[in-house]
């Protein structure tokens, strides 16, 4: 499983070099460089600190503050990612993640609110979340 995942990593590489100049790198290429460490290369959970992606990132576009919660958490605050890089990774995370949970009327990041909402990240996380994890069940 690891040699499989270094050879796409590695092809994903490869492939990144043949980007335009309005993107450095695809979503995928950016996903491994910059989120895999954590969130693993399925989305799935990483020790006791690092939630799943998988079957769950989209939940949080359900309540007002959950989609300025996916910009403003800490790894993609303070991704060394150009705003359009950004808002372009973090669409490929909610539909290649969970397609299921994203909403018919999404309406996909844009380079300026990104950088609107990375002016102020969070910094303490987990009681943010948790408001909001309880707001989207309570919606149930």
């Amino acid at each position: 499983r690891v040699v499989a995942a270094v050879r796409r990593w590695i092809a994903l590489l490869i492939a990144s070099s043949a980007a335009t100049a309005a993107h450095a790198y695809a979503p995928e290429t950016n996903y491994t460089l910059h989120c895999q460490g954590c969130h693993l290369e399925d989305g799935a959970a990483s020790a006791d600190r690092v939630p799943a992606l998988a079957g769950s990132v989209a939940r949080f576009l359900r309540v007002p503050e959950g989609r300025a919660f996916l910009v403003r958490v800490p790894g993609s605050a303070n991704a060394p990612l150009a705003d359009v890089d950004l808002a372009v990774l973090l669409e490929w995370m909610l539909r290649r993640f969970d397609a299921a949970n994203v909403p018919a009327d999404f309406v996909p990041y844009t380079a300026e609110e990104v950088h609107r909402l990375r002016a102020e990240p969070l910094v303490d996380v987990a009681p943010v979340r948790r408001r909001l994890l309880d707001a989207i069940e309570r919606q149930h």
